[in-house]
């Protein structure tokens, strides 16, 4: 006998159950005596019980798939409606901004005025500030225009098949006269 009592499981063995009932009582109408509280049921009544599991089981599966549906749908409109809830809630404040009347019948409440800092309030956030500067290395525009990166670069050349590799390497030729060393042309001094 099975032990594992999962619903999937239940509504598995509830499917067997009534391809045994079928094949073994074809008479719908036969008694089956169950013994204890169950007494006695026909084949057709005992077939109706557990087709009950099996409908429960194959319902429940349908409603989650279509539950998972509809979250999913939920999912992908939730960023375009809410945004367009925020675009409504902005109207609405900007149009009835000090009516606090109108603000209540839209649900919304009245925004608290900002309180002014004090002088004291105002030099600890400076300060801060400063600090948080510092410590990130953060730079204003001006400062990071100054700030110019170096590179060193190397050149590296690779032969274009393996006999001109093997081959003993040639001396560079000495530049011409009036030619500096990257190639471009050098004018002599006027003087």
């Amino acid at each position: 006998m099975t032990t594992n009592k999962g619903k999937g499981t239940r509504a598995t063995r509830a499917g067997q159950l009534i391809a045994g009932i079928r094949k073994r009582f074809p008479s719908g109408s036969q008694q089956l005596a169950l013994g204890g509280a169950a007494g006695s049921v026909t084949a057709d009544a005992a077939v109706g019980e557990l087709q009950q599991l099996v409908d429960n089981r194959s319902a429940t599966i349908a409603a989650q798939a279509t539950a998972r549906d509809k979250v999913q749908a939920e999912k992908e409109a939730n960023p375009g409606l809410v945004a367009f809830m925020n675009a409504i809630e902005a109207f609405i404040r900007l149009m009835f901004s000090n009516d606090t009347a109108a603000l209540a019948d839209f649900g919304l409440p009245q925004r608290k005025p900002r309180a002014p800092q004090t002088a004291e309030q105002m030099a600890v956030a400076a300060a801060k500030r400063k600090a948080t500067r510092e410590a990130r290395g953060t730079k204003g525009p001006k400062a990071k225009q100054a700030i110019k990166g170096n590179i060193t670069a190397q050149l590296v050349v690779t032969p274009a098949n393996a006999v001109q590799a093997a081959a003993p390497e040639a001396t560079p030729p000495a530049p011409a006269p009036g030619t500096a060393t990257g190639g471009a042309a050098v004018t002599p001094p006027k003087g």
